[in-house]
């Protein structure tokens, strides 16, 4: 022991040291993607048995190293990028119960990186308790949540009178709320909804043309084709000025609402009337509000433009690279009815668990790019072979649901509920994939990395 530990230090047998070292950074090849996380976990554990036994006599057990504890929580926070989309068919080669030894060191680095509980959550001692004191913890009051929901309406109410009094030529249907604050889907606080704007295209000279058609080839984009240009030219619909091409243009419709509508509204007076603080996007490419209420509280309101022909929604969504004529296609409406419409035939908490979830995606800078409508059709798709949405199953639903969003993100594939064709995570990176898919895997072997506060 004299050659390892010296008196003032903690120091590692050069090879000891060097073998452990030759393992981490080659650790993918020599056992594999989820070896090496497995390894990367274990790894802390050991580290810290190793020094704990390295300690002088004379040196303080009792005082934990702020240090060490400061950089696992950051390691923890950030989530390395271990996972490799391409090589992680070795994920799921290591079960689950194989890696419940790590827990009790997964444990002790949840443990590490959180802040102090809250006493309610502190005694809970099972994991169903423990879901469902984060739920609690993390939902929206409904008083505070209607005074936001009303907030939004006045403001969509005012905006529908200066259209209608402005451009009374505009075909537009009923402005109204949408998104996840509008269907009691937000958690953590009340700071984003939507404001819909519909377009009203004639039946007779307007097509929508689905994405396999085109060149892009991805089917949850569309195009909305102007028709019989050589019966009825252009001119005779009032969105004729906005096709590009033969195409209507949803950048451009953008773009000439945001110069004509937010840039000619006297928010001013439109700020005294309502009692806030509202100040428009000045990016021309999106039509978003910011507002504050309630002393410093913010509120973003994304107006989007959309089309509905028959069950089809389109949306104005800004696309990467240089498309003017593409719209997004929308299944979120569809998803959150069907969503809906389960819990009421069966009485079940699928709405409870996609909350839960979207409090964990918030909470977790790793898991922020995962969205709403990704968690929905990870539900909708167990709900086809998983019947029991009980309460008392809540726990257990929560946790497949994390391995099912394992297993998709080792595809590099989630199809759509509505649309097989289409693929949930084609926006992700693999970078991104890779980050996601390390703090899931995590959270599996040890929910309590998720659900704290």
């Amino acid at each position: 022991m004299a050659s390892i530990v010296q008196v003032k230090g903690k120091r590692r047998d050069s090879g000891l040291g060097d073998i452990v070292d030759f393992l981490l950074a080659n650790a993918h090849l020599v056992l594999g993607v989820g070896g090496a996380a497995l390894l990367t976990i274990a790894t802390v554990a050991v580290k810290r048995m190793f020094d704990k036994a390295s300690d002088p006599p004379d040196s303080s057990l009792d005082k934990p190293d702020t240090q060490s504890v400061k950089e696992e929580s950051s390691w923890i926070d950030t989530s390395p990028k271990l996972l490799n989309i391409q090589m992680s068919e070795s994920l799921h080669r290591i079960p689950i119960a194989q890696s419940s030894h790590n827990s009790e060191d997964c444990r002790d680095i949840s443990m590490e990186s959180t802040a102090p509980e809250s006493s309610e959550a502190a005694l809970c001692v099972s994991p169903q308790e423990r879901l469902l004191a984060y739920y609690a913890q993390r939902s929206i009051p409904p008083a505070e949540r209607d005074r936001v929901q009303r907030c939004a309406m006045d403001i969509c109410t005012e905006l529908q009178k200066f259209l209608r009094r402005k451009h009374p030529d505009m075909p537009l249907g009923e402005l109204h709320l949408s998104g996840s604050l509008y269907n009691d889907l937000q958690m953590g606080a009340p700071d984003h909804v939507c404001l819909m704007l519909p377009l009203q295209l004639e039946d007779t000279l307007w097509t929508l043309v689905a994405g396999e058609e085109t060149i892009l080839n991805v089917p949850e984009l569309r195009l909305v084709r102007r028709d019989h240009l050589e019966y009825f030219p252009r001119g005779i619909s009032y969105w004729d000025r906005f096709i590009v091409g033969t195409y209507l243009s949803p950048k451009l419709i953008v773009e000439v609402l945001h110069k004509t509508v937010l840039g000619t509204v006297n928010w001013l007076v439109l700020n005294t009337l309502l009692d806030c603080i509202i100040r428009p996007e000045v990016c021309a490419e999106v039509l978003q509000l910011e507002v504050q209420h309630d002393g410093e509280k913010l509120l973003c309101i994304d107006i989007l433009p959309m089309i509905k022909v028959g069950e089809t929604v389109l949306i104005a969504k800004p696309q990467r690279g240089s498309f003017v004529n593409i719209w997004q296609q929308s299944f979120w409406a569809a998803e959150n009815s069907r969503l809906q419409s389960l819990d009421r035939t069966d009485m079940g908490f699928r709405f409870c668990c996609l909350k839960v979830l979207k409090a964990v995606c918030r909470d977790r800078p790793s898991l922020r790019k995962l969205t709403g409508s990704q968690l929905t059709n990870v539900i909708l798709h167990l709900s086809e072979v998983q019947q029991d949405w009980t309460k008392e199953a809540l726990a257990e639903r929560v946790l497949q649901i994390l391995e099912e969003l394992v297993g998709y993100l080792e595809q590099g594939r989630l199809p759509a509920y509505f649309n097989s064709k289409v693929n949930l995570l084609c926006d992700l990176s693999e970078e991104e994939v890779d980050e996601i898919g390390y703090t899931l895997y995590c959270a599996v072997s040890h929910s309590d990395l998720l659900f704290h506060q």
